[in-house]
């Protein structure tokens, strides 16, 4: 008598939960000033059969404007790419992991560590950023996809 299992693949984790333009609001914390409330707009373009993303993140308050992109590859659920904000001229690298519906990342440059956490369930999404001693310290987003 022979007795088979059969084991369920693991589903390859992908960025295609993320693909399209998402908007909100949340709060943006200066190094050196009071907390601001922001609008915000994020792109995602899903490439490579979704293991490739582009992000464009735009956010803005009165007193403060962020225009963050990046390239973020993934291998298995391992996350690495690079990122540019430029109203502040900076950049660097970014790691982490992609797992679930979260996204953990920690971008780095030569003067600047943040870690970064992007939360998806259906149309809704958080998007956090912690960078103690950064131009911006927190950011802290929450979004809904857009409809076409």
């Amino acid at each position: 008598m022979a007795i088979v299992t059969i084991t369920p693949s693991r589903a390859q984790q992908s960025f295609d939960n993320l693909a399209g333009s998402w908007s909100g609001v949340g709060s943006m914390k200066p190094k050196d000033g009071p907390r601001e409330r922001v609008r915000c707009k994020v792109d995602y373009v899903v490439k490579n059969e979704g293991q490739s993303v582009k992000m464009n993140v735009r956010c803005a308050s009165d007193a403060y404007k962020m225009e963050l992109s990046a390239n973020i590859d993934q291998r298995g659920s391992e996350l690495s790419g690079n990122w540019f904000e430029s109203e502040y001229r900076q950049g660097g690298k970014i790691s982490g992991q992609n797992v679930g519906d979260l996204i953990d990342a920690k971008i780095e440059s030569d003067t600047i560590t943040a870690l970064l956490a992007v939360r998806t369930k259906g149309n809704r999404q958080s998007f956090t950023m912690e960078s103690p001693g950064a131009w911006v310290s927190q950011v802290s987003i929450d979004l809904l996809r857009d409809t076409p």
